[in-house]
């Protein structure tokens, strides 16, 4: 998670990894080991070593200690569910509660493929249209807020069957529709492997970024589903080929190419939490540019000169 500078399900609220590590304990490409970072809460010593290695995908170092932030645990939690006619309303909505200020803590969206899989996989009985799985955390009288101005706006962008959950049982089983969502894609078409990939946008473009890339996969004949930290405007579409099937995996490479540079033209990112690795570099010139790209050659070549730390990750020396 470090490593790759990933984020999971309340990213919105709280913030990816780079915002939740104060500290890393490090070993170097010549074997030394560094500290870094402090258990204060900011710091202006020095240059920000931290967050250098936060992302580095362990081209750097290896990362063998770390220091998290903390939270309290909230007073109250609820969940909910809320289904939509399709999927451009789902988002749509979401965008509304981001754009009003809501401190909504998860936000994640289950197209009607994935809502299908789950059903499935896990006996759920969720109605199979495009959904959003939210969750508020805070006061009784917060969350009791943040939840009514939820469901307001959901209704208006035409959401319904709200579902709502308080206890920690009741929150499982809704949760379970999200975090099941990649087996049971797996399991549901036999003999296929997933080819996913993901990408982020500012929020007000999402909408757009994710018509456009279901109407592409649509026209392929691929199947496919969709989930996403929609709250901050991530989200990761896996198309599913069979195994040994050249023809198929071409398809779902091109696609998702096209889903990627439509990202970047948005001002977004080519990939929100999975990292660059091997297969996505190409789009990181075309994201932060030559020069950039360079600059981290440079950082790459003074901190492990035999190139021993992941070779050929990120980018290729």
């Amino acid at each position: 998670m470090a490593a790759t500078r990933a984020s999971g399900t309340n990213a919105v609220r709280y913030g990816t990894m780079r915002e939740n590590v104060l500290g890393l304990t490090v070993v170097t490409a010549s074997g030394e080991i560094i500290h870094t970072g402090t258990r204060a809460k900011k710091s202006s010593a020095g240059y920000d070593l931290t967050r250098l290695m936060v992302g580095s995908e362990g081209t750097l170092g290896v990362i063998t200690g770390v220091t998290l932030k903390l939270y309290p645990l909230p007073e109250a939690v609820s969940a909910a569910i809320c289904h939509f006619k399709d999927i451009g309303s789902a988002v749509d909505a979401t965008i509304q509660i981001i754009q009003m200020g809501v401190p909504i803590a998860r936000c994640e969206l289950l197209d009607v493929n994935a809502v299908r899989a789950v059903n499935e996989h896990s006996k759920l009985g969720l109605r199979e249209s495009p959904m959003l799985l939210m969750e508020f955390h805070g006061s009784e009288a917060g969350v009791k807020e943040q939840a009514e101005t939820v469901q307001a706006i959901a209704a208006e962008a035409g959401g319904e069957n709200f579902e709502w959950a308080s206890t920690p049982e009741e929150r499982t089983r809704l949760w379970a529709a999200r975090h099941k969502a990649y087996f049971a894609g797996m399991t549901t078409h036999p003999g296929c492997r997933t080819v996913t990939t993901d990408t982020c946008v500012p929020i007000s473009r999402l909408t757009e970024i994710i018509e456009a890339s279901v109407a592409e996969a649509d026209a392929s004949g691929l199947p496919y589903y969709i989930v996403g930290h929609v709250g901050d405007g991530n989200f990761h579409l896996a198309y599913m080929v069979k195994d040994g099937d050249a023809k198929e995996r071409e398809t779902a490479e091109r696609l998702s190419m096209q889903m990627v540079h439509r990202a970047i033209a948005l001002q977004g990112t080519c990939t929100g939490e999975h990292g660059i690795g091997l297969h996505k570099q190409g789009f990181l010139v075309d994201e932060t540019g030559a020069g950039a790209v360079e600059m981290m050659r440079t950082l790459k070549r003074a901190l492990d000169p035999k190139n021993i730390l992941n070779p050929g990750k990120i980018f290729s020396l």
